[in-house]
């Protein structure tokens, strides 16, 4: 079965409707490595969602255990992109 299987078996009580489509998307963005570094903007743009929609599904996506976020730093100290990890 493909990596979806996880996402394919799971109750919408277990991982909401929107974390499904935020994980294909970011397998999608992955390749054929396990990371990828999309901002929650170009996310939000890309699927056609509010900021707070993807962030509620990373969230939910963090808690499944299907992927793990690295937070990323520019060289002043500010914010950039988060690294995903894509677990399963």
């Amino acid at each position: 079965m493909s990596y979806f299987k996880d996402i394919y078996s799971a109750s919408p009580e277990e991982l909401p409707h929107r974390a499904r489509a935020v994980y294909m998307y970011l397998r999608d963005r992955a390749g054929k490595g396990s990371d990828c570094w999309p901002s929650i903007n170009t996310i939000a743009s890309d699927l056609q969602l509010s900021r707070s929609t993807v962030k509620r599904a990373l969230h939910d996506l963090v808690k499944a255990g299907l992927i793990e976020k690295e937070v990323r730093y520019r060289e002043n100290g500010s914010n950039t992109s988060n690294r995903i990890i894509l677990r399963k």
